[in-house]
């Protein structure tokens, strides 16, 4: 009888998910945030060495992988 109440105990903390609802919400954010970047990197028109291409999009990404790695590691 008290290896049946073990083995609920053990499967009841085997089946608990390692990342949360909001975790799953931030890594979206963070993805979106390199897909957008990308998007600026990307362009239609004009210069190629244009500051938002060479600097303002790069950073952009930067920062939607710095989120992506707070998402996962946030508790």
């Amino acid at each position: 009888m008290a290896d049946k109440k073990n083995t609920t105990a053990t499967q009841d903390q085997k089946s608990e998910l390692v990342f949360t609802k909001k975790n799953y919400q931030l890594l979206l954010i963070s993805i979106g945030i390199v897909v957008l970047g990308f998007l600026l990197m990307m362009g239609a028109d004009g210069d190629i060495y244009d500051t938002r291409r060479t600097l303002i999009a790069p950073m952009v990404v930067l920062f939607g992988f710095g989120f992506g790695v707070y998402a996962v590691l946030k508790k």
